[in-house]
């Protein structure tokens, strides 16, 4: 082991670190030192994003001295913020149902109160956007989500929150990372006094939230009229079951079936290998429930409730699964439509979607008279053009291509629980119509062309695996492909030098002769880095919608040969 590293890892065999932490390390350094290098080689990163990574001892992994380290940074910062722009010192923390979740939270909570903060601390497991909410409910200066999202179980994180609701972008993002990285010592934190400044949220805060949510019902008579609709859900062991239910039931469907094994807090997601609503595996136990009970929509939220994922019966009953383009469109189509048909489109509304996502989005938005913004891949930035916005336009909905949507402006993040009530209620105005989610994908494939998306994900874990990513990215920089599935290359886009006036980012994206687009980019929380395809063929009205789905990924296969995936 480097010596370097070692004197890290001595650091945390000696008070103030407790016991077990100590012995933990002790352990590690003598039976394991190759994981204790990857422990302490370096300090977990403090993101754009906040913290994400695997939970253990160490400065590279996920504990309460971590947590409060970056918590003091944090705190630091919002000190300087509430001082320039005249803020109170409140903060809105909340917690999922990972393993660590609980005590996280309250060690950020304890941190702040410390450091003469009013803290407004959830008593239990909540959604990502009620935590969002709550931050400008109560007018904080700033929130805090304990949270890896859909990450493995092995993992936990911390998403840092502005006064706005959403997620840091420039320049906080940049300088609350300046503030934590300059905590290098436990004897920087303040950790004692202050506990009478934490006020735990009650029942007030969930029904304000969800007054607001019902609100968003662009059409009750649908809903009134197929309120029996079965509708099966799962939250995969996380916080959606503290909301989405109780939702949808206030929204008007009185036959929701949930997954019983999958309405228990896990943090071990013990039912399913990953508690990802984008993979099939994790649906199943909701999809063969749906099979019983003859369900006609299935519905899954990923641990902290942003993100979700869509099942639907074909005409043989079995269950397709959108992908998140898939949803994203006929989800923004519908707004658009009703908004449309309640005349509230008067020039000055807008959709934001991510530079990854399906350009079927900016189409739709075109044709109804609507602006289509194109933002950096991350929410953060969606939530940015809502706040610049703010009093001039009007923001109907927004979404990216990983499961996440918004629509209304009352939350700042992607929200899985508006979203599950508004694909319910477009569900149900269908069967009014009598059509089903594939008839009105297929109805926007035949006027806009047919879109065609996918993802691949490829892992490398460790210091090596960051190596060899960066050792990627720039070898498709030198060197970018000149054709790909046939099609020649005919711009390539490097985020990193700035494009369409964006902040610069690790992104790379080629687009070829015939319109399609690849996107290259290292993943922000997860040791992966990404390529997101997307193709636009024509629509044949003489084919099945299978049968072009398939042609569609044949195309993608030969892309995905040329990159050498």
């Amino acid at each position: 082991m480097d010596e370097k590293i070692r004197q890290r890892a001595e650091v945390w065999t000696r008070p103030p670190y407790d016991e077990a932490t100590r012995e933990a390390v002790l352990k590690m350094m003598k039976e394991n030192p190759e994981e204790c290098a990857d422990a302490f080689y370096r300090d977990l990163e403090f993101g754009t994003g906040g913290l994400r990574g695997v939970l253990g001892v160490g400065t590279n992994r996920m504990n309460q001295y971590v947590v409060a380290l970056a918590t003091q940074g944090f705190a630091n910062y919002l000190q300087k913020q509430c001082r320039a722009e005249g803020l109170e010192k409140q903060v809105a923390v909340s917690y999922d149902c990972r393993n660590g979740s609980s005590q996280f939270a309250l060690t950020t909570a304890k941190v702040f109160a410390a450091n003469g903060f009013k803290v407004y601390l959830f008593t239990a497991m909540r959604p990502t956007p009620v935590l969002s909410f709550a931050v400008r409910y109560y007018h904080c200066c700033g929130g805090v989500m304990v949270t890896a999202s859909h990450n493995p179980k092995e993992y936990n994180g911390y998403k840092a929150y502005g006064s706005d609701g959403g997620q840091l972008v420039s320049p906080h993002d940049k300088n609350v990372m300046a503030e934590v990285a300059a905590i290098t010592s436990l004897a920087q934190v303040r950790m004692q006094g202050g506990e009478d400044l934490i006020r735990y949220i009650d029942e007030e805060l969930d029904n304000a939230y969800l007054e607001k949510v019902v609100a968003l019902s662009l059409d009750r008579e649908a809903v009134d009229s197929k309120k029996d609709m079965k509708i099966v859900y799962t939250p995969l062991h996380g916080t959606g079951m503290t909301m989405v239910p109780r939702a949808l039931r206030r929204w008007g469907f009185d036959n929701v079936v949930c997954v019983p094994e999958q309405m228990v807090p896990d943090g071990n997601f013990s039912t399913v290998a990953s508690p990802n609503p984008e993979e099939r595996a994790a649906m199943l136990p909701a999809i063969e429930l749906a099979k019983r009970e003859k369900a006609q929509l299935v519905i899954a939220t990923d641990p902290d409730a942003d993100r979700v994922g869509v099942a639907i019966p074909d005409e043989n009953g079995e269950f397709i699964l959108l992908n998140g383009n898939q949803t994203g469109s006929v989800l923004i189509s519908y707004l658009l439509r009703k908004w449309k048909e309640k005349g509230r489109i008067t020039g000055k509304e807008y959709i934001v979607k991510t530079i990854v996502t399906t350009e079927l989005l900016k189409k739709m938005a075109e044709k109804t008279g609507v602006e289509c913004y194109d933002v950096l891949t991350g929410f953060k930035y969606i939530a940015e053009i809502i706040k610049r916005f703010e009093g001039q336009k009007t923001f109907i909905g927004g979404g990216e291509e990983s499961y996440g949507y918004l629509a209304g402006d009352f939350v700042r993040d992607k929200d899985a629980v508006i979203a599950c009530c508004l694909i319910a209620e477009m569900a149900a105005e269908a069967a009014c119509r009598h059509e089903s989610f594939i008839d009105i994908l297929c109805s926007l494939y035949k006027e806009y062309g047919f879109y065609k998306e996918a993802l691949v994900s490829v892992s490398k874990k460790g210091m090596e695996g960051a190596a060899e990513i960066k050792a990627m990215m720039e070898r498709f920089r030198q060197n970018p492909p000149a054709e790909l599935g046939g099609e020649k290359v005919v711009e390539v886009r490097d985020y990193r030098k700035g494009f369409a006036g964006l902040p610069s980012s690790d992104v790379l994206q080629f687009f070829t002769e015939k319109g399609s687009k690849v996107t290259v980019r290292p993943s922000g929380t997860e040791p992966k880095i990404k390529f997101y395809f997307g193709l636009c063929l024509p629509w044949d009205a003489g084919r099945s919608y299978a049968d072009q789905d398939k042609a569609g990924m044949d195309r993608i296969e030969a892309f995905k040969k040329d990159l050498g995936l």
